[in-house]
């Protein structure tokens, strides 16, 4: 039977900071506090944006690198988390909401 949910997906920059502490960090802490059912973090390659280019240098040193983090779970889980994800994520990315079906 499907069950219909929320998709979630957070776009920032892995190097991303708020208050001296890196966003993929608040985040996740945020979606653990909320007992979510799990998220996962994508690090990218290359993309762009309103901020201008995410590169990542090969030698030794990651700058900028697009960052992805991927929640699926109940609306009703999520949708409290709206404001406080907002004002982590502020203009440093981007939040995004589907409505998905689980299997």
């Amino acid at each position: 039977m499907k069950q219909k949910m929320w998709n979630l997906t957070i776009r920032i920059k892995k190097n991303d900071e708020l208050d001296g502490k890196r966003l993929e960090t608040l985040v996740m802490e945020l979606l653990m506090k909320a007992n979510i059912a799990g998220a996962t973090a994508w690090t990218g390659v290359d993309g762009f944006g309103k901020r201008g280019k995410s590169t990542l240098h090969l030698e030794g040193v990651t700058v900028n690198m697009p960052l992805l983090i991927e929640v699926i779970d109940a609306q009703e889980k999520l949708e409290p988390l709206l404001p406080e994800l907002k004002r982590i994520v502020d203009d440093n990315g981007l939040v995004s909401i589907n409505e998905v079906y689980v299997l």
